[in-house]
This record gives structure tokens, sequence and C-alpha cells, in this order.
């Protein structure tokens, strides 16, 4: 088998060395004698995955024991539901940045709630092609919590640094979670679903400070309380068994293969420049979609040809010479190359020599 060079959004790549281990655990897991998809969420094996898995998470981030790390079936979408009713408050502002698709979902599920919803800035008049001033926003110190998108894998932009706030700040990392170095502290919940850049769909994982716990009212369904996710380990019900293994290879990966989070942020770097250098040095052949260059985002690369049928020759082109995935979201169309942890050097390097060549051929 040929693997092709794989910028889907999600679900998205996986690397190599993760892929053939829990591709040799499917027959039989360890000496269980049964596969990884077979084998109960109740066994000794599961808790050492499961266990191993929220080791790799805090070593990675640097985790105090003030962190749980929980896994939430259902993906980011099912964690903005439990958000806003574990922790939005009546008559207490729920405050949000809206800088795309994802900021929108989460508003929209703050809004089913009694609580205020504050959108404090929002980048839809500019069709969310940049950022705002960081150090500009204005947040309430009373607010229930403050929340951001950290990457926007449909607009294609990308926070450098996160506010500093006193309210509680929640952060949807879905599409850059253990990309880079964070200061986990400044943060009082963190989630993501998994299919983007950790490990298949099925699951996100939430990172909550114990702290927030405690302000979780009572009376929830129990599928609906992190609470009851921290008390029972993420194993209240049956937990989505084979995306938790690979996520752990993947951590596993990170931290064993690519030496950590240090270098897997020089990676993703070295991998963007690639496609961005094709895009910054084609004579306007190529237009990204961010137009301020500290915004635009190392996982997910925007961008379109200088006409609409280019683009459609481009993704043609690109499909025969074993490109996948090159398509702009259909919200917003032009072109998209996901560059996630687990997308190979080889292939970014591949697209960016194709792009600086198709450029010269049809400039």
């Amino acid at each position: 088998m040929t693997r092709k060079h794989n910028f889907y959004a999600g679900p998205a790549v996986l690397p190599v060395w993760a892929v053939e281990k829990a591709q040799s655990a499917l027959m039989e897991y360890m000496d269980s004698g049964v596969g990884i998809t077979e084998m109960s969420h109740r066994t000794t094996y599961f808790d050492d995955i499961l266990n191993g898995a929220i080791a790799s998470v805090k070593k990675l981030y640097k985790l105090s024991d003030d962190y749980h790390v929980l896994f939430v079936q259902g993906g980011a979408s099912m964690v903005m539901a439990i958000s806003a009713l574990n922790f939005c408050r009546e008559g207490k502002k729920s405050q949000f940045v809206d800088t795309g698709t994802w900021s929108r979902r989460a508003i929209l599920e703050s809004s089913r709630t009694s609580a205020v919803t504050d959108v404090i800035w929002s980048g839809k008049d500019v069709n969310y092609s940049h950022l705002p001033d960081i150090d500009s926003l204005q947040f309430d110190d009373d607010a229930s919590f403050v929340h951001i998108t950290s990457n926007n894998t449909i607009a294609g932009t990308q926070y450098k640094k996160f506010p500093s706030t006193k309210a509680p700040l929640f952060v949807d990392m879905s599409s850059d979670f253990f990309s880079r170095p964070v200061d986990a502290s400044q943060f009082s919940l963190i989630y993501g679903g998994l299919q983007k850049n950790l490990g298949p769909a099925g699951a996100a994982m939430v990172i909550v400070h114990k702290d927030m716990l405690e302000k979780i009212p009572q009376g929830l369904s129990e599928m609906l309380d992190l609470g009851v996710y921290a008390k029972k380990n993420s194993i209240y019900n049956t937990p989505p068994v084979f995306t938790i293994f690979v996520t752990h290879l993947v951590l596993r990966w990170i931290d064993e293969v690519i030496g950590g989070l240090e270098n897997m942020h020089n990676h993703n770097l070295k991998k963007a420049a690639y496609i961005y250098d094709a895009i910054d040095e084609s004579n306007g052949f190529y237009s990204g979609a961010v137009d301020v260059k500290d915004d635009r985002s190392l996982m997910n690369i925007t961008f379109k040809c200088k006409n609409e049928e280019l683009d459609k020759l481009f993704l043609k082109e690109t499909t025969a010479l074993g490109f996948m995935g090159l398509k702009g979201h259909r919200s917003v169309g032009g072109l998209r190359a996901s560059t996630y942890n687990s997308c190979p050097m080889e292939s970014a390097n591949a697209l960016g020599s194709f792009m600086t060549d198709f450029a010269k051929k049809h400039g």
C-alpha cells in the first residue's frame, strides 16, 4: 500500500508509528486473547491504557494534580453543550470571542441557558480574516467564564498567545491540541475533539481544573455532569476504548518519537513554512484567506488561486498525484491544507513544491 498525502481537516492523518501499533493490536492486545476493539473497559488492560493516556497528557502539558483529564463521547460539540449546562450561571455573563464557526457553536449553546451571553468581539464583518488584538479585549472579572477557540479550522487563524483573565478561561483546542507548548495553568478548562490532532473520531478530551467541578449545579444528568466523569475516571458508562487507545499511542509518539512539544512545534513551523512560502512567493497567484501573517494557523492553511477555474484545476491535478483533502470547507470554498502534528514533513514539502510549479505553469 502507498499512503497518500492526507490533508483532510478531520478525521485526519495519524502517525504511521501509531497506526502500525494499532493494527497489530486489532487481532490481540498484548496477551489478553482478544483484540483491542473487543476488549472490555472493565479490564486491567484498559485501566492501564486510560491511565497511561492521562499520564502522557499531564507530562506533555506539565499539569499539576489540580487538573483532571477526562474523555467525553461526542466530540467538541458535546463538550460545548456540557460546558454551558455545567458552568453558565443565570444573570452572569458567559463571554465569547467569535473567531469563526466553532466559536459560534459554543455561543449558541450558551444562548440556550439563562446566562447573559456576551460576545465581546466578532470577526464576522471581516470574514474572520484576522484575530482581535488580545490586549484590547475587555473581559468581565465576574463572568462565569471566558471562551476562545485557539485555532480556527475553517478560517485558518490561530492565537499565538492567550488572554490573561480573572474569570475562568475556557479554550477549544480541537485543532491545535498538543501542537506546541502551552502554560496550562492559565486555563480553567481546555477541550477538543480528538479526530483532528490526536486520534480517531468518537470522543473529546477535557482538561479541567478541579475547582471548576465545585461550581456544577445539582440535578444534571450524569452523562452531562463533568463531576461524574471525574469521579468515575471517564468510565461512568462504556468509553470508546479504541479511540482512547489510539490517542494514547499518538501522545506517546509526540513524547517518545518526536521528543516533546518544543520539537513538535518546530516540526509544525517547518511544515507550514513549505506551504506559506509557496503562497507568499507566488507573486499574487495564490492569496491567503488570513490577512495578518501573525494570525496564520500552523494547522490549517487556507488559500485560493487567482480564480475559481484554477482552484478546480489545482484540485484535479493534486488528486491525480495522490494528495487528499485540499478542498476548502464548503462554507468558504477555496483550498485548505491541514498540516496537523501527524502530517509528515514529506507531504508538506511535496505540496509546497507542487504549488510553486503550478503557479509558474499557470501564472
